[in-house]
């Protein structure tokens, strides 16, 4: 499973990217805000931090300026992916600008029919946002379950971008149903690595060492 992170936060991804856990990286209009720096300007300084795909969301709501929109996007630098959203001018948009060779993401998913229609257009990635689903009450793995299913069965290239992550247990259930790639805030990524056993042995561990008076260095 491929991992992203979701954030405009420019010290966080380099952070992970040092690491080598992470693949690419997600924005959304909500992150940029959050960020309170300039779209161009940031997502510039992401993509020369990271290899891997960088998405970048349009906001315009008619498929002629989404074009317009991501084309601008995508002069920022090679690895952007055009982030667009799951309606019908965002499929045509898709169609367009895929065609024309860029990678697409196409967000707010939330039913497997949405995600036909966008590995139709020939989207890149698909993002099902599996949080807001569970907000109401559905089942977010549910949805990426049945679109690994749907694409499976006809070989579809778009890969499944779990997104709207909440908690480590939904990177788990996502890995398992087979889901190509997820995208989590920084804070879900480092909780990946804790485990109260974990603290509780390296405890012990630490005060038996200490017992012993001895040093490594």
């Amino acid at each position: 499973m491929k991992f992203f992170v979701d954030t405009a936060d420019v010290a966080a991804i380099a952070e992970l990217n040092e690491l080598g856990i992470i693949d690419g990286v997600t924005t959304n209009p909500s992150l940029i805000l959050k960020s309170g720096r300039d779209i161009t300007e940031v997502t510039r300084e992401i993509c020369a931090i990271v290899d891997g795909p960088v998405s970048a969301e349009v906001v315009a709501l008619n498929a002629p300026e989404m074009i317009e929109e991501g084309r601008k996007l995508a002069q920022i630098a090679p690895n952007i992916t055009i982030k667009l959203p799951l309606t019908w001018e965002g499929l045509k948009a898709c169609k367009t600008l895929s065609g024309e060779g860029h990678m697409i993401n196409v967000t707010l998913c939330f039913s497997a029919n949405q995600a036909l229609l966008a590995a139709k257009a020939g989207a890149s990635f698909i993002s099902p946002f599996i949080g807001r689903l569970d907000d109401i009450n559905l089942d977010g793995m549910e949805l990426i379950q049945d679109i690994r299913t749907i694409y499976d069965n006809y070989d579809f290239t778009t890969e499944i971008l779990a997104a709207s992550i909440r908690s480590v247990n939904h990177v788990t259930e996502a890995a398992r149903i087979g889901a190509d790639v997820m995208t989590a805030p920084p804070e879900v990524i480092h909780k990946l690595a804790q485990h109260p056993l974990t603290d509780k042995g390296l405890d012990a561990f630490m005060k038996d060492w200490e017992k012993t008076g001895q040093k490594i260095v």
